[in-house]
């Protein structure tokens, strides 16, 4: 079971534009971290040179891996970080010897 949650979670980063969005919302919320804030999507898609269909996408193919959790706020869509499932994945990582 765990090998299969690593699959999808190295799955949904491999394609580059969503280990680029994930590493944005990373960023937003480690910035926002004391205030509690999650990432505004809208604050972060003026960087990427693609449409708004295609981030949906993409912010779909990340919360199916379990790696962001996405909650609207009024009109704008907030998103963070799932922590636990990164902690999963490192200790998963972690298992593998040099």
């Amino acid at each position: 079971m765990e090998s299969a949650k690593l699959s999808k979670i190295m799955k949904a980063l491999s394609n580059q534009t969503r280990l680029d969005l994930y590493l944005q919302i990373a960023k937003q919320n480690e910035a926002n971290f004391e205030t509690g804030c999650e990432c505004f999507i809208s604050d972060i898609v003026g960087s990427f040179n693609i449409g708004a269909p295609t981030i949906s996408h993409h912010l779909k193919e990340l919360a199916n891996a379990d790696l962001i959790i996405t909650e609207r706020r009024g009109k704008f869509l907030a998103a963070r970080i799932n922590r636990e499932t990164i902690q999963t994945a490192n200790a998963i990582l972690s298992l593998i010897e040099n």
